[in-house]
């Protein structure tokens, strides 16, 4: 837990914070390349994502999770539907509204892209890393597992 005390940073906790921040980014973006995307925006990967790991929605509880319009969600959901990656069925309970969810395409195209993604970074530490180096590796994960969890 941080304490008013603890407000003021260390020239290394200072550097650490920069060198991790500029070291994800780099690695996302590594990770981001293995696995083609094709023209998705961040917007329709979000919702992509949210679908997937919360269910089907409505348009207007989708805008309401990312903080935009639902006129603004429709443009983005429009060439999901179109891309095949997500459809809509009537709502049961109110025929007003739409459920969205992914297609099977999509829950594959998901699929191989994250497998893409951990193949890659699996043969990278097994090439680049010694088994020693992948043991600190483990150690330092560890510690930054203690940085984000509660």
């Amino acid at each position: 837990m941080i304490t008013p005390q603890d407000s003021s940073p260390t020239p290394q906790a200072d550097s650490l914070a920069r060198e991790i921040r500029a070291l994800v980014g780099k690695l996302k973006r590594r990770l981001r390349e293995q696995a083609a995307p094709g023209d998705l925006t961040p917007s329709q990967v979000s919702v992509l994502l949210r679908l997937e790991r919360e269910g089907p929605a409505t348009t207007s509880s989708l805008a309401r999770l990312e903080g935009m319009r639902p006129q603004s969600m429709g443009a983005v959901i429009a060439p999901l539907e179109e891309a095949g990656l997500v459809s809509g069925t009537p709502d049961t309970k109110d025929g007003r509204q739409t459920i969205l969810s992914l297609t099977q395409a999509c829950r594959k195209w998901v699929e191989e892209g994250r497998a893409a993604r951990q193949d890659w970074l699996t043969r990278t530490l097994q090439a680049r890393l010694s088994p020693q180096e992948q043991d600190k590796l483990g150690e330092a994960i560890a510690l930054l597992k203690r940085l984000v969890d509660d």
